[in-house]
């Protein structure tokens, strides 16, 4: 693994203590170009996670607290009137910054939602017919509370497709819950961190993702795996060709995680329960399943070439 990578991986490790799979995955995302949605009860560590990210890798970091009266401006930005000038000056909003944390997404209305898909899509934004660019590296990672929470508002499907991966912290073990309680406040120990990795490098590793290799039989392995889905009786619909492109870059970033310059079926294994949990909707029986244990099922429905 590149010695920037591991750095930023033991960092991280120091402050989410016992979740090592999901800072991979995080990381995995990022090195993908993608963006991160992470959905669990308030208090798992989601926004700690996201800052720790910021913190290490030396990004430009904001946080938007999602409410029900957000609004789009709150987030792009505003023109405001100069009485010296007599002209509008442009005011950048949060969303000009290289990570951001949309917090408790779901708390917002779709209106203030939909604020963020150009951004997440284009990296772009177009305000009152300007379209700015943002900065680069960029990177969304989201946070929303489980549906049947009290305020909350469903993210709509086109909205859940434009983040590469979703992801559950989880609770922590009794190991890593009881060094929580004993040690130093973690927001405190953020403060404290420094960069392990310099956006220049960012984006060479991204950069370099892309040209890990992949062989036809893989390519055959992730169509097998999008066959499956749009035939099986178990999913509402199949995974789209974009849920392909979106498996195919993560698995290549989990190959560069692990210092290989090809992917091997078991990178798509890997990360296959974040690409796809949340763009595949079960019907029946099915529903009572947990996305762990469907995404188990679909690998061992789908032979290795």
């Amino acid at each position: 693994m590149n010695l920037s990578l591991n750095n930023v991986i033991h960092q991280a490790e120091q402050i989410i203590l016992g979740k090592p799979q999901q800072i991979r995955l995080a990381l995995t995302c990022l090195l993908a170009r993608g963006h991160l949605l992470i959905e669990d009860l308030p208090g798992v560590g989601k926004t700690t996670l996201a800052q720790v990210l910021a913190r290490t890798l030396g990004l430009k970091f904001q946080r938007i607290q999602f409410t029900s009266d957000l609004l789009p401006a709150d987030i792009l930005g505003v023109s405001v009137f100069q009485r010296d000038s007599a002209e509008f000056k442009f005011h950048p909003g949060p969303i000009f910054a290289q990570m951001i944390l949309a917090d408790e997404i779901n708390r917002a209305t779709p209106k203030a939602q939909s604020a963020l898909l150009e951004a997440m899509e284009e990296q772009q934004v177009t305000i009152e017919g300007v379209t700015r660019a943002l900065p680069a590296p960029f990177f969304v990672i989201a946070t929303q509370n489980p549906a049947h929470q009290v305020g909350t508002f469903l993210l709509p499907e086109s909205q859940l497709d434009r983040f590469l991966m979703r992801i559950q912290m989880g609770y922590p073990d009794a190991l890593a819950e009881r060094g929580l309680l004993s040690g130093v406040d973690r927001r405190e120990i953020i403060t404290r961190l420094s960069p392990q990795l310099e956006s220049a490098e960012l984006l060479v590793l991204q950069q370099l993702v892309r040209k890990v290799f992949v062989s036809p039989a893989l390519l055959d392995y992730i169509q097998a795996i999008l066959r499956h889905t749009r035939e099986s009786a178990r999913y509402t619909h199949g995974l789209s060709p974009r849920a392909g492109l979106a498996l195919l870059s993560a698995a290549r970033a989990w190959a560069l995680l692990d210092n290989r310059n090809a992917v091997i079926p078991e990178d798509v294994q890997a990360v296959l329960p974040g690409v796809t949990s949340h763009r595949l909707q079960v019907v029946g029986e099915y529903q009572k399943q947990s996305s762990n244990t469907l995404t188990r099922e679909l690998i061992e429905a789908v032979a290795i070439p």
